[in-house]
């Protein structure tokens, strides 16, 4: 496997919200490279969580960048919200839009870091004329819409079909571009995605919900680091 750098984003949604401002700071200051930021409309997928307003609020929080990944329906009015409230990267689903160059063009137009996202069944074709418009695609390990799921490993060769996408294109002289993995990565997975090709890791319920009992957020995402460094 080449040498990549690899980042872990843990997902707010397994955060506590009644502390979020404090919760960012604090997975900042134990080491995490972005703050993952799920936004679902309870039409795209079954739940409702947080909109633009709470991604500004983050944004004061904390100096990382702010990684959002939307599942909605439609996604353009909210993809320029985002991008007015502080995002850094917008990533959507296909499927959720109508036109997809045009909304990946809208993304970086406002300034930010443009992606698509994948769910476990949605077939790739998608990336066949938008690659030289992608900062970033998302393969989702999980059904979309819900925290604390497990990793379908099935997702694994999906990953290196992408990553061997991506170093196609860049061997042709194309940008960079990362490739992010969501849903279900522990301690003992993420080291088998990353050998698949991932190099960008969303982590919610394994960081927020079982911080380590000496190191708190520092010690799970150093352990993080140790199953990288191994891989």
């Amino acid at each position: 496997m080449k040498s990549r750098n690899f980042r872990i984003a843990p997902s707010i949604l397994s955060a506590d919200f009644a502390r979020l401002g404090e919760e960012v700071r604090a997975i900042e200051t134990a080491g995490a490279d972005l703050v993952h930021f799920d936004v679902m409309d309870n039409h795209y997928v079954p739940n409702l969580t947080v909109g633009p307003m709470v991604c500004e609020a983050v944004r004061r929080c904390v100096s990382v960048p702010i990684d959002v990944h939307l599942m909605v329906r439609p996604v353009d009015r909210l993809a320029a919200d985002f991008a007015k409230a502080g995002a850094n990267l917008i990533t959507f689903h296909p499927e959720a839009s109508e036109h997809i160059d045009r909304t990946l063009s809208l993304i970086r137009e406002s300034g930010c870091k443009a992606g698509l996202v994948f769910n476990p069944a949605t077939p790739l074709h998608h990336l066949d004329h938008v690659m030289d418009r992608l900062d970033m695609i998302l393969l989702m390990s999980v059904n979309p819409g819900f925290g604390g799921q497990s990793f379908i490993a099935s997702t694994l060769p999906k990953i290196a079909a992408v990553r061997a996408r991506i170093d196609a294109h860049v061997a042709a002289g194309g940008q960079p571009i990362w490739l992010e993995v969501d849903g279900g990565i522990k301690i003992d997975n993420i080291g088998a995605v990353a050998r698949a090709g991932a190099d960008t890791f969303v982590a919610g319920s394994a960081v927020f919900g079982a911080p380590d009992p000496d190191g708190g957020y520092r010690g799970v995402i150093s352990r993080f680091r140790e199953a990288l460094r191994d891989a």
